[in-house]
């Protein structure tokens, strides 16, 4: 199946803030997520506390944080680096 992915305006800004390489990296992911979300390569975990948020890693850098929604949309809040700070912090 499928997911629907929805993004949201911090997912976008951050994304413009990353190379070109970074951004087909992530594209790249966000096809595999789409049809996986727990495909090996994503290293998806659970954040303990909430019920339905994980994380994923792009790269070793890069990380997304995403909301799976009724087992059909998966909601892409933010992308991070590796200390959890969202990129938008990190100008």
């Amino acid at each position: 199946m499928k997911f629907k992915i929805i993004v949201t305006k911090t997912f976008k800004m951050n994304l413009k803030k990353l190379t070109q390489i970074e951004q087909k990296q992530v594209a790249a992911k966000l096809k595999i997520l789409q049809s996986n979300p727990h495909h090996p390569s994503l290293r998806t975990k659970k954040i303990k506390g909430f019920e339905d948020l994980f994380e994923c890693s792009v790269n070793m850098d890069i990380i997304v944080n995403i909301l799976i929604v009724e087992t059909k949309y998966i909601k892409i809040y933010v992308l991070c680096d590796k200390t959890r700070k969202s990129l938008s912090q990190l100008q």
